[in-house]
């Protein structure tokens, strides 16, 4: 049964998508904190020159990240200053706009998919594909869907039965973005949307129950 548009949103540059993704077969993603730990460092590795991300969450089967992409001038002087021979075929062909923006993108998530997957698969003795393809992205195009989607993912752990509380979910970045720590995360941005830090946690607490409560899934 062919995937629905909606979720194959084009990539532009300064825009808003939710990008999520699970296993073949709902085989387990992660099987311990290390696994979450590279997943995340691999994802600062292929994702971050690209996009900003807003916030994400792990769960044992698949993950869910709200990023902005980066802009195309931004990209391309990033691109520029890395060594000629440093980059894959679709950067290089990005940087002679033989290819589009989406589907820069788009390679770039591939290499991330791909790089966890053959670390894992060594790791646990395994074969074969590990993600399902074609991975999930939905543009964000109102507020309402922006601040639902920040609230869903915080709330995904709570939704799915691992924690009854979702601020109390080690994998996530509601910890982050209540904190004062350092951050890449455009933590700023998210407290700004909802007013103050006080009102974010607020309005998280308010609507998670519906989010994760609600018979229609941001999953499905």
């Amino acid at each position: 049964m062919p995937i629905p548009t909606k979720y194959l949103a084009d990539f532009e540059e300064c825009s808003l998508y939710h990008v999520y993704n699970r296993t073949n077969n709902k085989e387990l993603l992660f099987i311990n904190d290390e696994n979450r730990r590279f997943f995340l460092q691999q994802y600062k590795i292929f994702i971050a020159p690209f996009a900003d991300t807003i916030c994400w969450s792990l769960l044992p089967n698949h993950f869910h990240i709200l990023i902005k992409t980066k802009s195309h001038d931004a990209i391309r002087l990033f691109l520029l200053a890395q060594p000629y021979n440093k980059l894959t075929r679709a950067e290089k062909n990005y940087t002679e706009n033989k290819i589009t923006f989406s589907e820069l993108i788009e390679h770039a998530f591939k290499r991330f998919f791909q790089s966890y997957a053959l670390a894992f698969n060594k790791t646990n003795n395994r074969k074969g594909n590990l993600f399902y393809k074609p991975f999930k992205r939905i543009s964000i195009e109102k507020d309402t869907q922006f601040t639902m989607t920040i609230i869903y993912i915080h709330a995904n752990a709570a939704k799915h039965g691992i924690v009854k509380d979702f601020a109390l979910y080690k994998w996530s970045s509601w910890q982050t973005i209540i904190s004062s720590k350092s951050t890449s995360l455009l933590r700023d941005e998210v407290i700004e949307w909802f007013g103050s830090l006080a009102e974010c946690i607020k309005m998280h607490r308010d609507l998670s129950a519906y989010y994760y409560d609600c018979d229609t899934s941001i999953e499905d």
